[in-house]
């Protein structure tokens, strides 16, 4: 190979480690230098005297692979890694994200922690993206304006801490090359069981128990049981079948209805039946569908009115499967008997929302997924997505896995 070529054949190169045929192949020769830093020295101590000594500083300076850089000492080349600036503006992060954080430092990435933490609004998003390489996120409103903002040029990856991606305009992220990550699974228990607690709660009145208590008071007061009354699933996804699981413990008839069959539910005992049957016939309703344009509002008030006098609506899924008006005019009319609500259209929920007013309702601040061990372990899964891409591996759980094989991908594998 001509001696004026080299330099544009190291920066080819996509691996940490070149092995040591490669490099004499091509007139190198590998070497250490301060540190331990690994250097590619040329067998033939200078570079030809065809390319100017601008230009061979210039190109031995360009990237070989998306962490590492060439910088040129005399007649030697450098490999250094680059760092990644990685913003983080899950809420999370503040109380459960030490392990995360550190594992993200230890890989080499800058962690960028903004003044207040998401759910982010663009206006607020945008000048935070700027030379950012990936986002640790909470719900932020990453729509095509924001992804396609030239702040958010160097953007690679958004990592979502948690299972809800709907504030993430995914198609415009696969687009312009970039990965979106979330993950599935990790949060299957753990909402499931906070769903559980909200329809205990819900049926025995302990929220109005403790209230009273507080107060000085000592009310009694009659409740509902739970045991042996049937449950309606609306979304018999991986945290719905949890929650079926629970179920079964209470000797409880389960329900079920989702727009995507699966042999699942059966095997637990779930009668699939369509919403109007499930609706009419369940004492306690509780919802765990994904939150699509098609299921956006899918219970409002022709849904609530189906439903039985005694019934509980519970949800901990996503807010913007109810209509949050209907659901208050149910609540004070006495369609329904109560709900239990953990996520709101829109959060934080307003100061002056009628719901913190509607009779009948147990509201808590999205506190599904807080568990604490559990949140670790989601954190530590959110960073090591944007690690393996950044080290040029296929993150674990990605929304838009296509995006890999895009030419427009920013990252390189």
């Amino acid at each position: 190979m001509n001696r004026h070529l080299v330099a544009a054949e190291v920066t080819r190169w996509t691996q940490w480690l070149i092995p040591e045929s490669s490099l004499s192949s091509i007139g190198w020769r590998r070497g250490l230098g301060r540190g331990g830093t690994l250097l590619l020295v040329p067998l033939s101590s200078v570079l030809s005297p065809l390319v100017p000594r601008g230009e061979r500083r210039k190109s031995l300076m360009q990237p070989c692979c998306p962490h590492t850089a060439l910088a040129a000492t005399g007649s030697a080349v450098t490999l250094r890694r680059m760092s990644w600036k990685v913003l983080v503006t899950a809420r999370t992060f503040k109380d459960v994200g030490g392990p995360a954080m550190e594992a993200l430092k230890k890989a080499g990435c800058e962690v960028v922690i903004p003044p207040r933490f998401g759910p982010l609004a663009d206006s607020e998003l945008l000048p935070l993206l700027e030379g950012v390489d990936a986002v640790l996120c909470s719900p932020d409103a990453y729509s095509a304006a924001v992804l396609s903002s030239s702040r958010a040029a160097r953007l690679k990856i958004v990592s979502r801490w948690g299972v809800g991606y709907d504030s993430i305009d995914v198609a415009a992220a696969t687009r312009l090359g970039i990965a979106v990550a979330y993950v599935p699974g990790l949060l299957n228990e753990t909402v499931a069981d906070y769903t559980f607690a909200l329809l205990l709660a819900l049926a025995r009145r302990v929220h109005e128990g403790h209230a009273w208590m507080a107060k000085g008071d000592w009310k009694l007061f009659w409740g509902s049981d739970v045991s042996g009354k049937t449950l309606g699933i609306i979304g018999c996804g991986r945290i719905g079948l949890a929650v079926a699981r629970r179920a079964a413990g209470f000797n409880l008839r389960l329900l079920g209805h989702d727009v995507v069959p699966s042999a699942e539910p059966e095997k637990l005992g779930i009668k699939m039946v369509a919403l109007d049957e499930l609706l009419a016939e369940s004492d306690f309703v509780t919802l765990h569908a994904a939150l699509t344009p098609q299921s956006r509002g899918l219970i409002g008030e022709q849904q609530l009115r189906k439903m039985k006098s005694t019934a509980f609506l519970i949800n901990a899924g996503r807010g913007a499967l109810l209509d949050e008006s209907a659901l208050v005019r149910a609540l004070q009319d006495g369609w329904i008997a109560g709900a239990a609500l953990d996520t709101f259209t829109k959060e934080p929920l307003p100061s002056d929302h009628p719901l913190r007013y509607a009779p009948n309702v147990l509201l808590t601040p999205h506190l599904a997924s807080f568990a604490r061990e559990n949140g670790m372990r989601v954190s530590l899964a959110a960073a090591q997505a944007i690690v393996d891409l950044m080290n040029g591996k296929q993150p674990h759980s990605l929304v838009n896995p296509e995006v890999l094989s895009s030419s427009a991908l920013r990252a390189r594998l």
